[in-house]
């Protein structure tokens, strides 16, 4: 079983925490606030109130044996760099912190944070690229240059082989699996003679510009 902890219980560590205890992992929830706390009892295995920048308070807790430790405190920014500091010389595996701003996101990598989400931009991008690209059913962000995304089959596709469309020499792109909608079946790194349906769903991988292309066929 995954174990993770979530510091600071706002509205994105609530869901945070909500999420990883109902996907079935150990989840210790951690506020200032008795009423945020109380309000996550039920989707926690343990739920706490502690303030996060006594560093001893922290290292009672164990926190280095989490495979992740969620740092969510806020507006106050010298909080959540204080407590990703003592998370990163407690040992602590991984530390994804909630950064206000690119500011914010370089000094909390500095004292210590392994990962940095920018909640409401991140979430900003994926609205409007679900409105701007509507053939994409999924996006996930991979890095500035990538795109690892779900797209429904152009109909220039339809009839034709993987080896036939050879999308990697002509625009860089790798079909690395199909979903097989008629009948279900899920296809990881399909083999050149796949034959392309209608009903497929496209799972694709590549540049940001590449995947462009591949959208813009009919």
């Amino acid at each position: 079983m995954k174990r993770y902890a979530v510091i600071g219980l706002g509205n994105f560590g609530f869901y945070a925490a909500k999420a990883l205890f109902e996907d079935g992992s150990e989840v210790i929830a951690i506020d200032t606030d008795k009423q945020r706390v109380h309000q996550v009892d039920h989707y926690a295995t343990e739920a706490i109130v502690l303030d996060a920048t006594d560093k001893e308070a922290v290292r009672s807790l164990g926190l280095e044996h989490m495979d992740a430790v969620i740092v969510s405190t806020g507006t106050k920014i010298s909080t959540s760099i204080l407590v990703c500091l003592h998370l990163a010389e407690l040992g602590a595996k991984k530390i994804v912190a909630k950064a206000l701003d690119d500011d914010h996101a370089k000094i909390l990598r500095k004292v210590g944070a392994t990962e940095i989400i920018h909640p409401e931009r991140d979430m900003a991008i994926r609205v409007s690229r679900s409105l701007s690209r509507p053939n994409i059913l999924d996006f996930i962000p991979l890095a500035d240059e990538f795109d690892l995304i779900q797209v429904e089959t152009p109909k220039e596709f339809i009839g034709k082989t993987l080896k036939d469309l050879n999308l990697r020499a002509k625009y860089g792109v790798h079909i690395i699996a199909i979903k097989e909608l008629s009948p279900e079946n899920f296809i990881l790194v399909p083999p050149p003679n796949q034959e392309i349906k209608s009903s497929d769903i496209l799972v694709m991988l590549g540049r940001s510009d590449d995947i462009r292309k591949i959208k813009a066929i009919k």
